[in-house]
């Protein structure tokens, strides 16, 4: 299949993949109601077609955290996507390079920051979970600096993991021993490209930025137990004192969905933060990211910057993210599912899709520049 659009990347990742690997790009938790409504929502807002402009020229790019970006759009982290192609982040980060738009290295990536920064075109974002060991929490940090990232993404949404069901149906949590080990070989048998592409040439498959703090972790799910083991509950607004002993640069809060919690993220001295519920994947049955983003918007004004992330699956729902107030938006599965179908070509071509979308969008609503978009592109008619 020729893919054309996003739900086309998806089919040919989950054709490719073994099943556990596509179900953890996938799925979301519990229920999955929120995944739901993060693509629903922004389906139901209708744009304002307006005819008889002049669209000559259009001007995609804006300014995030003193970046600027070819169009609003950055990968947004994901983890383990070295487990969806050979050195997965690698690949992902050349093609955002190519682009001209940033990666968001997850903390959970297969490939390392150094890795990253080294072969993946420039230096990526680095998304930071708060784990308990601290004094390794300030090692990676200063690695992270020291690799030359220009933007720290703190999650903040994540103290404990929600209840992935798909993930213990595939195996992919919760079978361990020899029904872990068959799973997994029967798994990577029956998907021979996926297992040529991964093991000629594609290890190891760790998680390449904590691989220094988890004694005797061999496989990629021995670091993700360690990791649920170690994420910190006990985070508060106060902790980003202690990040901003080591890190000096723009520091963008992930997992905002809250007024509450924005008008912390300022006071907190953040320089931007995104709207997110991680994708569907934690508390279940909360808002849309899409249903949030106004009133948060209304609530920081000018203090920072506010991006958006969840249910995009076309160049259309990014200007509709612009005209409720994102200055950009961050795509997770568009380029997870992008990167199992083909690696870095595939991913180069999705954003491609994306481009040429948005480039329809603004004409098609004369929209000249994507910094200007607002709430006048959008129909509010019943």
């Amino acid at each position: 299949m020729r893919p054309a659009s996003v739900s086309d990347y998806r089919e040919l990742a989950r054709r490719r993949l073994p099943k556990m690997f596509f179900e953890y790009i996938d799925g979301g938790s519990y229920a999955e109601v929120t995944l739901r409504r993060n693509v629903e929502d922004l389906e139901a807002i209708a744009l304002r077609q307006l005819v008889m402009r002049d669209m000559t020229s259009l001007d995609m790019s804006v300014t995030v955290a003193g970046q600027k970006l070819a169009m609003p759009v950055a990968l947004a982290p994901v983890g383990m996507a070295g487990m969806y192609a050979r050195r997965g982040e690698v690949q992902a980060s050349l093609a955002a390079t190519e682009a001209g738009i940033p990666f968001c290295l997850s903390t959970v990536g297969v490939c390392s920051i150094e890795e990253v920064a080294a072969k993946g075109g420039t230096p990526p974002w680095f998304q930071l979970y708060m784990l308990k060991d601290r004094g390794y929490m300030r090692e990676l940090l200063q690695r992270a600096k020291s690799a030359g990232c220009p933007v720290l993404v703190f999650t903040v949404d994540l103290p404990v993991p929600g209840a992935r069901y798909r993930d213990t149906r595939s195996g992919f949590t919760g079978s361990s021993g020899l029904s872990g080990l068959a799973n997994t070989a029967w798994q990577g048998a029956t998907h021979p490209a996926w297992s040529w592409d991964l093991f000629a040439g594609g290890q190891p498959h760790t998680l390449g930025s904590v691989q220094g703090a988890v004694q005797g972790g061999r496989k990629v799910t021995d670091f993700l137990s360690w990791i649920a083991r170690n994420f910190d509950r006990s985070v508060t607004w106060a902790d980003m004192d202690f990040v901003r002993e080591v890190w000096d640069g723009p520091i963008i809060i992930k997992g905002v969905l809250d007024p509450e919690d924005a008008r912390d993220a300022v006071r907190a001295g953040a320089q931007g933060l995104i709207v997110s519920n991680h994708g569907g994947r934690q508390l279940d049955g909360v808002k849309s990211s899409i249903s949030a983003l106004p009133r948060i918007v209304d609530v920081v004004g000018d203090d920072l910057e506010v991006l958006m992330d969840g249910g995009v699956r076309s160049g259309l729902d990014v200007l509709k993210a612009l005209s409720l107030g994102a200055k950009a938006c961050l795509v997770g599965r568009p380029w997870a599912w992008a990167l199992g179908a083909g690696g870095q070509p595939m991913v180069s071509r999705m954003l491609g899709t994306l481009k040429s979308e948005l480039a329809t969008a603004m004409t098609l609503t004369g929209c000249t520049r994507a910094s200007e978009a607002s709430n006048r592109l959008l129909d509010a008619t019943p």
